[in-house]
């Protein structure tokens, strides 16, 4: 046999040889990793009934805010005036997932206007581990029509509980500093000035997971306050 045919036959041979070589070196360098349990890791395998309540508790937090959702819909409603029509017709979504920074969530995003360049929303979010937060985000023609009622509304004595973000990626969530800094660390007109620069606004409140009790009450008291911050 000669020709094209012959050389095809010969690149694939060429080709399995290849992957079953790389196969074979993966396999060796796995049998060399280390696979041992710690103790805490051989005690959690042995015991289904964490993976159990883990369940329970994010299909508990799903459930808060499914009925959040409803409550803060009429917030909405309440509040329209001056709110463009995008952002009143959007609809609540929930939605999980188990690795942001390897860790498990759910997100209630509502209102929820998403595209290229264009944001206006405000994302609810239990984070396993670390915290309950609600996050107003604006960005493109969002921020151009509120960033100045934000920096003029934000800066009011009595509201000393928010966490502005300064990071260039306006997709993370976390509260370490190169992310958020904590609005009393700074003086009103610095914090004007860094709304207006940013290419996109993030305001955050954040509330400690002990108070998962109070969630519901807490969590609609933070989504009116972040309403009103667009108020002009």
């Amino acid at each position: 046999m000669n020709g094209p045919i012959k050389d095809l036959i010969m690149s694939l041979s060429n080709f399995f040889i290849t992957k079953a070589g790389a196969y074979f070196v993966s396999l060796n360098v796995l049998t060399h990793t280390k696979i041992t349990l710690s103790p805490d890791e051989l005690e959690l395998v042995n015991n289904s009934g964490w993976i159990l309540t883990k369940r329970a508790v994010m299909d508990k937090a799903v459930y808060l805010f499914g009925d959040l959702s409803g409550k803060v819909k009429a917030i909405l409603e309440n509040e329209k005036d001056g709110l463009p029509q995008a952002v009143l017709l959007s609809e609540p979504k929930i939605s999980k997932g188990e690795n942001y920074q390897q860790l498990p969530y759910v997100i209630l995003d509502y209102p929820r206007c998403f595209d290229a360049k264009n944001v206006f929303a405000i994302r609810t979010m239990f984070w396993w581990g670390n915290f309950f937060s609600c996050t107003l985000h604006l960005a493109g023609i969002y921020k151009e029509m509120f960033e100045t009622a934000v920096a003029k509304n934000i800066v009011v004595p009595s509201k000393n509980n928010y966490f502005i973000c300064v990071n260039e990626d306006q997709w993370q969530h976390h509260f370490e500093p190169d992310n958020y800094f904590d609005i009393k660390t700074k003086a009103g007109e610095e914090i004007k000035v860094i709304l207006l620069q940013q290419p996109f606004i993030k305001i955050a409140m954040k509330f400690s997971l002990q108070q998962w009790n109070e969630m519901p009450e807490l969590l609609e008291h933070a989504f009116s306050e972040m309403i009103q911050l667009v108020k002009i």
